[in-house]
């Protein structure tokens, strides 16, 4: 699998995610076999203004290459800045025209573009005109259902110079509702010629395969799904190769796999920040495990890590025995 001239190990990726890919989860998904790895989306226009906090989420390590750097906006001076300064240091440039916050919907950026053909096309040519390395675009397939574009720009994005094009099979006024269109993405790769990737619903290694072999997409990317199970990446891996699933994850190997979280959370952002951060991955982590509505409000009190690994400690021997 190749996107412009960078070569990845396989064809299953870890979907950019605010708040979730930052370093220390990226490299843990790294390690599970993702293929490739992107950032928390950052403000093009936050790059150009120098916003130090918006760098932090940049923050990278050689261990997680190749890189996706994912950025969002529709400023083209923002975006000419922000392709020159990312370049430096990621192996491909993502644009966003896919988030359906409110928050970025209502400055004209991430899925509001899809509402503005002629701008996508403006802002791909000039990303691509000052970037060093291949950029990438990440759309949903319209904005409500009355307005199905992605066939229409993914033909913009690659006459624009794009590497690839991912293409998540739901609509901005979906948010993550309903069931993600794959005929729409299936469609979109039988009419373009850069990779197309395909994301929505990818929740197992049997819904993987039959995605790759049905729509014949070049690559999956699997973005929820990986909250609290990062093993994902290896069951997917496996089934395709194998048709089965025999490494099942261990009540240990989760238990010693969110030690190891917390430590590179902490590592990365200090104790205080860390160990707010993780309560949501040690929610996902424990869901659906023996009494973990109970232990979840216990772990969301707590403030350290002592307290944090003390109290996981004795929540798992209790599981075993």
């Amino acid at each position: 699998m190749k996107i412009g001239n960078v070569e990845l190990d396989n064809n299953i990726f870890l979907a950019p995610m605010a708040g979730i890919t930052d370093l220390p989860f990226r490299l843990i998904c790294k390690e599970m076999g993702a293929g490739l790895v992107y950032t928390e989306m950052v403000s093009s226009k936050a790059l150009l203004y120098g916003d130090e906090k918006t760098k932090l989420l940049l923050k990278s390590s050689p261990k997680e290459r190749p890189l996706a750097v994912q950025i969002f906006g529709s400023d083209l001076e923002a975006i000419a800045y922000s392709a020159r300064y990312v370049s430096d240091f990621a192996d491909i440039i993502d644009i966003n025209m896919g988030c359906p916050a409110p928050k970025v919907t209502k400055n004209g950026d991430g899925s509001k573009l899809l509402l503005d053909l002629n701008l996508i096309r403006q802002i791909v040519e000039t990303a691509t005109k000052n970037s060093r390395v291949p950029v990438t675009v990440k759309i949903r397939i319209g904005w409500d259902e009355n307005n199905i574009v992605a066939l229409d720009v993914a033909k913009i994005v690659e006459e624009a110079g794009a590497s690839a094009i991912t293409v998540h099979g739901r609509t901005r006024s979906q948010f993550y509702s309903g069931q993600a269109n794959w005929d729409i993405i299936k469609k979109v790769k039988e009419n373009v010629k850069i990779p197309v990737i395909g994301n929505g619903d990818i929740t197992s290694g049997e819904i993987a395969k039959k995605r790759l072999e049905e729509t014949k997409v070049d690559a999956l990317m699997v973005g929820r799904a990986t909250l609290g199970n990062p093993w994902i990446f290896r069951e997917i891996l496996e089934y395709i190769k194998n048709g089965k699933i025999t490494s099942k994850v261990s009540i240990d190997e989760r238990m010693n796999l969110i030690l190891k979280h917390i430590n590179m959370e902490i590592e990365e952002k200090g104790e205080n920040i860390a160990i707010k951060e993780m309560r949501k991955h040690i929610s996902a982590y424990t869901k659906n495990l023996p009494n973990s509505g109970e232990f979840r409000n216990k772990i969301n009190m707590l403030n350290t890590r002592k307290e944090v690994e003390d109290c996981l400690v004795k929540y798992f021997n209790n599981i075993k025995n």
